[in-house]
């Protein structure tokens, strides 16, 4: 007889034990993973010393999520076991229903637990995502400034109407999910019975699911009271904010579906008790029949038969609302506007009382002359500089001098194949100095004037003996670095290159505080993990006094210390009380003041300079420049100053994180001195002030004085980006640090004339007093330029420039070979009494090393154009051989000499009244003079392919003259 072997139990309880213990391990794996990210950030901002920053998001995660899922689990739970508990005892189910309960009744418990638990987790992450909601709402302020409609605060819109709105969104999701569970608890208990052409309810469910469903309607009630606020944030028609109908139906329409919507929950109460579900019923019914004919209807008949027959009679009231407060909310209510008829013709001495601003006309363009720097002051294929250059000012001499600066930071990706970790972690750990040159000069040969340079560092920025050159932290920093050593050992990493080959390098050891300490062990494996590199665990350059630098862009760690902060897209390089710091400009945005219309942040600082940025918050209708952050070049130290000490979201930030922003007093001199006006919020205020700089509703309405940016001539299908120089405004006494931008009219509805209708500038010299502020900071200067007299706009100048015969011939030559011109920024000047054009033109090879020096000057006022070898010239020969001017770029190529005579125009033949018969040059001497220019276009090229500036210098002297010689023979 054959014996069945029993069943062996140890195998399986062997391999559930084997499962558990994997799933244990994997479970502590992933918590370890968790911990150490957390700990590496803990590590991060408590060497930073902003722990509170860190400490506050945790806490307020962790509570949210506690609230969320507490609020919508304990509800749930409840509603289920009510609906449980109270089914009936004995009742007749179908038998569908039956086979219903077997299934479910074995997952009964875990059931019971688990659907609360499940929309619990859902909910805790959702309420997580709002805690910056609750806290502003908690920490908000009064602003002082009450909305035109209901009287409120404006603080109300912008810390405690999205909390309530966030409120009654998670209370109508918690009541709906209660409504759901409860229903289908109870019909599959019994208590709710379909069947036969009729619906049975039992007395406690229909209690249950009467009160449940009355806590809905009400809290839609609170959302439709609640909606008659959100109406001043709204667009409606041509404003941000109610018009006629809106205030006069919208509102009023939406204050009588609250009220219905109460009275509708009350019935549903009522209901519970006497049971009759008619009435809710009827008056749900009513209350959708109510919305369609208050809500949709009613407003429609208004503005059709009442408003758009008389629209601005009607809306000038709300339109001027929008005005003001949109000015208000952009900051652009104090500007200062001016009637300016433009002078267009010329005179000698015209410019003679605007010596001061002609003298810092910058005529360097940082977007074009960074490829010269980086081959003059790039040194070792591990430097690199930024494809633009950043703008800056400094004291040289007792005058304020307009600059092109930037730092010379690592590039370890040029190592090539000495691009180990070693290499790019503990050697290659920091670029090395400032550049700097002035803005509106430059060198016989073409290249700018560096007024700081070198390696080691040399020139009149950093004479003081504490100056620390060396950059840590940048914009193109490695991803993380370890620095330090022992003291007496022998430093490793490299300084800077001193020898030829490299064969006398200098090393250094940093000594600052720039990051956590990877010293022990532990840490060492956390930022194992965290860079993934057991490098970091093993290697004999990580020792006891090692500190690990990451997230060392300063944009980076502004943004991690003041995570409420909405940061320029262009931070600066400045030296600053002996130290190279990052200053980098901090907003405080809304999309919820009354009556402010929003703009797209993205579009409306995207220009050729800053193609489509992205931001975390995109649409928005108030902005404020709240803080100014500097990051310290060396050791990444963040400080942060209270700007706008009077914006009320800053200090409604300020009571969140508290003891982290430092007042405006504690700013010293010197970097009060470089402070400027944030080129992101001039164009924010541009992009408003197209349309929003028309003070009265009528002008607002008739739209046609609407102006826009013009194009860049560059980079057409973008705008021109605003520029930073010393310029003199009319109606102030001296030149001040400005950025400004011009007008246009608008192109809606069809085409645009190219003509000047504004010129906007901004004072951007913050001062230089310790902690006080300048008087004329934030000064926002408008010309409204008369129609009478058409300025062109910038697309006319260029397509003037361009289309000159003069001027096609010379830029023919320029660029024969191998060479191509490159036409550099722009600029437009309010000199002489009318708007003065300057545009540099440089030239570089179109292959191989590229080197982009500065051969002409082209300056345009009115319908007169001049060409020249420098600004100075361009203007004596634009003015009649005295411009009065006192340009910068006084350096002239040797044997050449300034052409007294302007360039004629088509304007000034016709004026003549006769078109003078041109007299052919003499051909031998004509092809003499050309090929005498090619000769020198290409010895000018091989010199600059050797790098041999001596034989440049001579070569491009020799090219002026000939083209000189070209021109006197053309005008023959």
């Amino acid at each position: 007889m054959t014996t069945t072997p029993a069943p062996q139990a140890a195998p399986s309880r062997s391999r559930r034990a084997i499962a558990i213990t994997l799933a244990v391990i994997a479970a502590l794996v992933a918590a370890f993973f968790i911990f150490a990210n957390l700990y590496a950030d803990w590590l991060w901002y408590d060497q930073l010393e902003f722990t509170s920053v860190l400490l506050t998001q945790w806490l307020a995660r962790v509570v949210m999520f506690a609230v969320g899922f507490l609020a919508m689990g304990i509800p749930v739970w409840l509603a289920i076991q009510l609906a449980y508990r109270l089914r009936p005892v004995y009742a007749r189910l179908s038998s569908q229903l039956d086979r219903y309960q077997e299934v479910v009744e074995p997952l009964r418990r875990l059931a019971m637990w688990g659907i609360p638990v499940f929309f619990g987790f859902f909910a805790g992450f959702a309420a997580s995502t709002q805690w910056e909601t609750t806290w502003l709402w908690f920490n908000g302020v009064q602003t002082d400034v009450t909305d035109p409609e209901f009287g409120l605060d404006t603080g109300f819109y912008m810390f405690a109407m999205p909390f309530y709105g966030s409120v009654l969104g998670f209370a109508s999701a918690v009541l709906l999910v209660c409504l759901l569970v409860s229903g289908l608890v109870s019909y599959l208990y019994g208590s709710v019975r379909v069947g036969q052409r009729e619906l049975r309810i039992s007395k406690a469910a229909r209690i249950q699911l009467a009160v449940i469903a009355g806590l809905y309607i009400l809290v839609q009630a609170g959302s439709l009271w609640l909606d008659r606020y959100r109406t001043l944030v709204e667009p409606y028609d041509r404003i941000t904010g109610p018009g006629y109908t809106g205030v006069n139906a919208v509102i009023p329409g939406q204050t009588i579906l609250a009220i219905v919507a109460a009275i509708v929950a009350i019935l549903f109460f009522v209901t519970a008790v006497i049971g009759r579900w008619r009435y809710p019923l009827i008056a749900t019914a009513l209350l959708v029949v109510s919305a369609i004919v208050v809500g949709v209807g009613y407003p429609w008949v208004l503005n059709t038969f009442q408003v758009r027959p008389n629209q601005l009679t009607l809306e000038s009231e709300y339109y001027q609302r929008n005005i003001d407060m949109t000015k208000m909310a952009y900051g652009i209510d104090g500007l200062e506007k001016t009637d300016f008829s433009a002078v267009t013709d010329v005179e000698p001495g015209q410019l003679r009382e605007d010596a001061e601003t002609t003298a810092s006309i910058r005529i360097m363009d940082p977007a074009i002359i960074s490829p010269t720097v980086r081959q003059q002051e790039q040194y070792r294929a591990f430097y690199q500089f930024p494809e633009t250059l950043d703008v800056d000012r400094y004291e040289i001499d007792g005058e304020s001098q307009d600059a092109i600066v930037s730092v010379r930071e690592l590039d370890v990706e040029r190592l090539g194949q000495a691009s180990t970790w070693q290499n790019t972690t503990v050697v290659y750990t920091h670029g090395y100095g400032m550049v700097a040159a002035r803005g509106n000069a430059r060198t016989v040969e073409g290249f700018p004037e560096f007024i700081e340079r070198g390696i080691p560092v040399s020139g009149v920025l950093t004479e003081e003996e504490e100056y620390q050159p060396r950059i840590y932290f940048g914009e193109n920093s490695p991803p993380y670095s370890i620095v330090g050593a022992p003291a007496g050992t022998e430093p490793f990493e490299l300084d800077y290159p001193s020898g030829a080959d490299g064969e006398n390098e200098t090393r250094y050891t940093f000594t600052g505080d720039g990051g956590p300490s990877v010293g022990n062990v532990f840490n060492r494996l956390i930022y194992a993990l965290k860079f993934q590199s057991e490098q970091i665990l093993f290697s004999d350059f990580v020792n006891e006094e090692s500190q690990i630098l990451y997230d060392r862009d300063p944009l980076t760690r502004v943004e991690k210390v003041a995570p409420y902060l909405t940061l320029d897209s262009d931070p600066y390089p400045s030296v600053v009380d002996g130290r190279i710091v990052w200053i980098v400009d901090g907003y405080t945005l809304s999309a919820n003041y009354p009556y402010s219309t929003t703009v797209s942040l993205q579009q409306a600082i995207a220009d050729s300079n800053n193609v489509q940025p992205r931001f975390a918050i995109d649409d928005i209708n108030y902005v404020r420049n709240s803080v100014k952050a500097t990051v310290d070049a060396y050791d990444g130290s963040v400080t942060l100053y209270a700007w706008d000490e009077e914006d009320p979201v800053l200090q409604a930030w300020q009571n969140v994180y508290p003891s982290t922003v430092e007042p405006i007093s504690e700013m010293s001199a010197d970097l009060m001195s470089h402070v400027r006006y944030p080129t992101d919020l001039f164009k924010i205020q541009r992009a408003m002030l197209g349309v929003y700089h028309v003070d009265d509703a009528r002008a607002f309405y008739q739209r046609d004085n609407a102006w826009a940016t013009p194009e860049d001539p560059q980079d057409p299908g973008s705008f021109q980006p605003p520029y930073y120089s010393t310029i003199q405004m009319p109606g102030q006494e001296t030149p001040s640090y400005s950025m400004f931008t011009t007008f246009i009219p608008s192109s809606e509805g069809g085409a645009s004339r190219n003509v000047l209708m504004g010129y906007l500038a901004v004072d951007s010299n913050a001062g230089a007093e310790a902690g006080v502020k300048g008087e004329g900071y934030g000064k926002l200067r408008m010309l409204e330029i008369d129609a009478e007299t058409p300025v062109p706009g910038p697309g006319q100048v260029q397509n003037t420039f361009d289309a000159d015969p003069t001027v096609s011939a010379q830029i023919n030559i320029l660029s024969q070979g191998q060479s191509d011109v490159l036409n550099g920024n722009l600029l437009t000047l309010p000199v002489g009494g009318g708007l003065l054009y300057v545009q540099p033109v440089f030239v570089q090879s179109s292959g191989g090393t590229q080197l982009p020096t500065l051969q002409r000057v082209l300056v345009a006022f009115g319908d007169r154009i001049a060409f020249e070898n420098t600004l100075n010239e361009a203007l004596d020969t634009l003015f009649g051989g005295d411009s009065g001017a006192t340009a910068g770029d006084t350096d002239v190529p040797p044997d050449t000499e300034p052409t007294p005579t302007p360039t004629p125009t088509p304007t000034e033949t016709a004026d003549a009244g006769e078109t003078p018969a041109p007299t052919a040059p003499p051909a031998d001497e004509y092809q003499a003079a050309l090929q005498e220019a090619q000769d020198a276009m290409m010895d000018r090229q091989e010199a600059l392919q050797a790098a041999d500036w001596a034989a440049y210098g001579e070569a491009d002297a020799r090219l002026t003259a000939a083209v000189e010689r070209l021109i006197e023979l053309g005008e023959q």
